[in-house]
């Protein structure tokens, strides 16, 4: 059997954006106030103006550690652990209260389409009193996977 050879495939925007869409599941990282990184697993979409989505609480860590440092970035990781990957980098927005809720009504569909009763989603997001994390892509790597370097092919 042929060693796995390790893949970077460079990607537009566009692409980027087409990579990203179908996968949502992904590690955001924040900086913690001393500067150490704080890793948070999350569910994550894409909006329609390309932007990283991310619903979460007011008071947690990647909320409030993207508040006071709105660099962020964002491991989006295939369903399949040794599928594909990119890091995007960027720059982060939490919207909250009232301003959240089209916003997670958003998120819902880019994830899981359409909800059966959308005023009851927006009253529970309310509720809850939900947020939502959005990342403006600035930079991003290739997409990889993992595998053997090329030179041992």
């Amino acid at each position: 059997m042929s060693p796995r050879i390790a893949t970077n495939t460079k990607v537009t925007r566009d692409e980027l954006l087409d990579f990203v869409r179908p996968r949502h599941r992904a590690i955001v990282l924040t900086r913690r106030a001393g500067g150490a990184p704080q890793a948070s697993p999350v569910t994550c979409g894409v909006d329609t103006a390309g932007r990283i989505v991310v619903s979460t609480y007011p008071e947690r860590a990647k909320a409030r550690n993207a508040r006071r440092d709105a660099r962020v970035s964002v491991l989006v990781l295939s369903d399949d652990f040794d599928g594909p990957w990119v890091q995007v980098d960027g720059t982060a927005e939490v919207i909250d209260g009232e301003e959240a809720v089209e916003p997670l009504v958003e998120y819902f569909r880019v994830i899981s389409g359409e909800h059966p009763d959308w005023d009851e989603y927006r009253d529970a997001m309310r509720r809850q009193g939900k947020a939502l994390l959005r990342i403006t892509p600035e930079r991003w790597g290739p997409v990889a996977t993992g595998g053997f370097p090329a030179r041992l092919a």
